[in-house]
């Protein structure tokens, strides 16, 4: 177990690294924010969890990952590149002409991905149907949905959750980005969640709570088995752009355009963080 967490680990760092080159390169900016937040639940579920043939994006018995928050492309696409859907390289061209990658996903460049994305509330109910597809098929195949606590003020998401529960799709598992801001501001001051954990559970869910950015609380989650044939929701408490000192936990790391000091300064601290792991 301690050799995977630290093998996750060294692979999330990667990931960092991809995001703050990317926005670092990239002319306009990224969404670097919502993308330093995913590189661990990214780690754990493409390199450990998901059932995946990179070789075979379209291999029928594959677990299904749907990115609601398609804004969290550059997280996603080095995932997916360091697991082999598509040659790493393709990140030196994000959001540029003719690109597979792009601000948001788009599934009809990018293989391996199942729904285009980026418009929020979305991604559930695509989510919840794959779940129930499966059902009735008797296929043996998870779903796993990654959507962010913006979403959550949005009324398509309950409705989704209510289904995923009277169905009883225990082949479903979300992960909620739990940074605590939408682009506006904290998401407690714009619409308020919570008590969200008992709002879920209300819902009938089966609800964890983790760090989303602690490898061996993602693994026990992911791993624990749902009761009482109920959807699994995971709440992934993260910080809004972590590792870039200047809009570390702010809304203003929703988007922008890093300048090329910080993200040297990230990036060296990253190199000092994993030497000394």
């Amino acid at each position: 177990m301690e050799s995977k967490i630290k093998e996750l680990s060294k692979i999330a760092t990667l990931i960092d690294k991809d995001i703050l080159t990317t926005a670092r390169d990239c002319a306009v900016g990224i969404h670097i924010g919502g993308n330093l937040t995913l590189s661990q639940i990214m780690a754990v579920l493409f390199f450990e969890v998901a059932n995946l043939d990179p070789k075979n994006p379209h291999w029928e018995d594959r677990d299904r990952i749907i990115l609601s928050k398609g804004h969290g492309n550059v997280a996603l696409s080095s995932a997916m590149a360091r697991r082999g859907f598509f040659p790493l390289e393709e990140l030196e061209k994000f959001d540029t002409f003719n690109s597979m990658l792009s601000m948001h996903i788009d599934k009809h460049r990018m293989p391996g991905v199942e729904i285009s994305s980026g418009s929020l509330g979305h991604g559930l109910s695509v989510a919840v149907g794959a779940a129930l597809g499966a059902r009735m098929d008797k296929a043996q195949w998870q779903t796993y949905c990654i959507i962010s606590d913006g979403e959550l003020e949005e009324g398509s998401v309950w409705e989704a959750l209510m289904c995923g529960a009277n169905y009883h799709l225990d082949n479903l598992t979300v992960i909620l980005d739990r940074n605590m801001f939408t682009i506006e501001g904290p998401t407690e001051e714009t619409m308020a969640l919570e008590p969200l954990a008992e709002k879920l559970e209300a819902f009938n869910w089966f609800v964890l709570t983790v760090d989303g950015h602690n490898i061996e609380e993602l693994l026990e989650a992911f791993n624990k088995k749902s009761p009482e044939k109920k959807p699994k929701f995971i709440i992934a408490n993260t910080i809004k752009g972590r590792g870039v000192a200047s809009v570390e936990g702010k809304a203003d790391s929703h988007f922008f355009k890093i300048s090329k000091e910080d993200a040297e300064k990230a990036l060296a601290a990253l190199k000092s963080a994993d030497a000394e792991a």
